[in-house]
């Protein structure tokens, strides 16, 4: 068994699909089947949102949660934090129900219509989503709340994830035996996704690290001004993440290094700070800071485009780019449509609930949750 050891610190990992095989980007016309869209967590969607959106139907869980929404062939997928998975279908109707009796808090993944999902107790849980029943457990020594990926490894399709037992788990995605682990320094609590063979996290340590998962060997690493409280996004080669003092970086990256770094934002407020995942898109980052304003800025010079003034206190949720629109949700509740290149007011929505999950996006519709358990649909009038 090949081990890894990585780093101390609070660890979010990433996973880009570049030269993955057997990788599913949950970007099919009816499909969100990952978080963020794909697994570079890049945020960004060529399909558009409605013309002029409006709210088709919602639907109460009931029960709280903190998941973001995921689709599969049109019905929407979660999981509160009593264990419960529902599945609504395009029209509002609930078509599945699940119960897992145990707290959850991760985001789902569902790849070749099994759902993946992290426990509380320390298990990993692939459900069949047509015979409505556990395949198998994967059991940790710690809380699971990282959401997992799936990528072929070294030949084999894996589901890849971590623990709060300070473990980045890859096991076989028919029948959940372990193939790999690699250990960390401190527990696993982010997304995680592969760049190349390559695995990409930031920490409250500060530090940016990249893993070779073949070798087990680290290639390379940066320290950046302050912790690093979200996943960094990948675009191609180039890799961006944001840290606690406000600053944005790009990284250039190239056989497991980092060939060329430098800020592309420097904040002048010395209460700003970047606690989402940014959105990246070939020629903009979007970045939604904690002052409330939504940034755009140009990936080749660093230029601030625009900034956005939202309402309310911005919370975790992050920012999409959906095709020439950017929807971005606060922790008030309020849902925000954006032209991405002018950076103009298209539509507002107040849900009147609290939202710190991120929208999914297929043809026609998009999804939002809120942590009530409340799934509102939008589409076309």
């Amino acid at each position: 068994m090949k081990q890894l050891v990585l780093f101390a610190g609070m660890v979010y990992l990433l996973m880009s699909c570049a030269g993955s095989p057997g990788f599913t980007d949950g970007k099919g016309d009816m499909d969100w089947q990952l978080f963020r869209g794909d697994a570079a967590l890049s945020g960004y969607t060529d399909t558009p949102l409605p013309e002029d959106p409006v709210l088709l139907w919602s639907y109460k869980g009931n029960t709280r949660t903190v998941s973001s929404p995921v689709v599969d062939k049109g019905t929407t997928y979660w999981c509160d934090k009593k264990g419960h998975i529902q599945g609504i279908d395009i029209k509002g109707n609930p078509v599945f129900s699940y119960d897992l009796n145990t707290a959850v808090e991760a985001t789902p993944m569902i790849h070749d219509s099994i759902l993946y999902i992290g426990r509380i107790d320390g298990f990993l849980s692939a459900v069949s989503l047509s015979k409505k029943d556990t395949l198998w457990r994967f059991e940790t020594m710690g809380q699971v709340s990282a959401t997992p990926n799936t990528v072929n490894f070294e030949g084999r399709q894996s589901v890849v994830f971590g623990s709060y037992d300070n473990f980045l788990y890859c096991v076989d995605a028919r029948d959940g035996s372990e193939i790999n682990r690699f250990e960390s320094g401190y527990y696993l609590n982010g997304a995680v996704a592969v760049w190349k063979e390559h695995v990409i996290f930031g920490g409250c340590d500060s530090w940016l690290r990249i893993i070779n998962t073949r070798t087990g060997t680290p290639t390379d690493s940066l320290l950046l001004d302050a912790y690093i409280p979200a996943s960094p996004a990948i675009m191609g080669d180039f890799c961006y993440v944001g840290d606690y003092s406000g600053n944005i970086y790009e990284l250039l990256l190239e056989k497991g290094k980092i060939v060329r770094h430098k800020k592309i934002m420097k904040s002048t407020n010395e209460n700003s700070s970047f606690v989402s995942v940014l959105s990246i898109t070939s020629e903009t980052v979007f970045a939604l800071s904690n002052e409330r304003y939504l940034y755009s800025i140009d990936r080749k010079g660093g230029k601030v485009n625009w900034k956005y003034l939202l309402k309310g206190n911005v919370g975790e949720s992050s920012p999409l780019v959906c095709d020439d629109k950017v929807i971005v949700c606060t922790k008030t509740g309020i849902v925000t449509i954006l032209d991405a290149q002018k950076g103009t007011l298209e539509w507002e929505y107040d849900t009147g609930e609290q939202i710190v999950g991120s929208p999914a996006v297929i043809r026609d519709h998009f999804f939002v949750l809120t942590t009530k358990g409340t799934l509102l649909c939008f589409g076309n009038k």
